[in-house]
């Protein structure tokens, strides 16, 4: 389980593919801390460390996680979002992240506030964003702003602009995003009665 508090920016440095599966080699502040078989989010994709060598690690996507991401898309040079699992004895300062991408959402509004940014998304799911409610965008979590019913807005504030992929977002630009697990859960639960 994950919270969605970014912890660093991971360089991809090698993409191999092998058959329906890709092979990502990043690097990243911490790599010395991690150990093969553990979970790291990787833009809100939970993807297993299989290989570590030389300040580099690897994890592999199969099919079911490119069809429905956006990591089919990345290029050697890009920088991912970062999360390392919640320890059971950590603070819970995001919300509860599964690292299970729910769908792709397409940037088609950056604006500007005196600071701060408003990045607006659109999405077709059957999931729906709930006015201050949480989403996961990209491994983030956030507060979701002028929710609608194929859209929503968040605001992003200085450190998380500067510390996250948001700097490098653009309009058009294809993001990960993981509606709240609580919100599904009762939304599943009113579609049966």
């Amino acid at each position: 389980m994950f919270t969605g508090i970014i912890e660093d920016l991971g360089e991809i440095k090698d993409i191999k593919r092998e058959g329906t599966n890709i092979h990502f080699t990043l690097t990243c502040s911490f790599v010395d801390e991690l150990q093969v078989d553990q979970s790291l989010a990787h833009n809100g994709v939970c993807l297993t460390v299989v290989h570590i060598e030389n300040n580099m690690y690897t994890v592999t996507a199969i099919d079911e996680t490119l069809n429905k991401t956006d990591l089919g898309s990345w290029e050697t040079g890009d920088k991912v979002n970062l999360e390392r699992c919640m320890p059971a004895n950590g603070r819970f300062d995001g919300h509860i992240v599964q690292g299970h991408v729910d769908t792709t959402g397409k940037c088609i509004s950056i604006e500007e506030k005196d600071g701060s940014w408003v990045f607006t998304f659109q999405y077709a799911s059957d999931d729906m964003t709930v006015e201050k409610g949480s989403i996961t965008v990209n491994g983030a979590s956030l507060t979701v702003v002028d929710s609608k019913d194929d859209q929503f807005s968040v605001h992003i504030i200085p450190y998380t602009y500067e510390h996250t992929q948001f700097h490098s977002l653009k309009v058009g630009d294809t993001v990960n995003l993981e509606f709240d697990i609580l919100g599904k859960y009762i939304a599943k639960l009113m579609k049966r009665n």
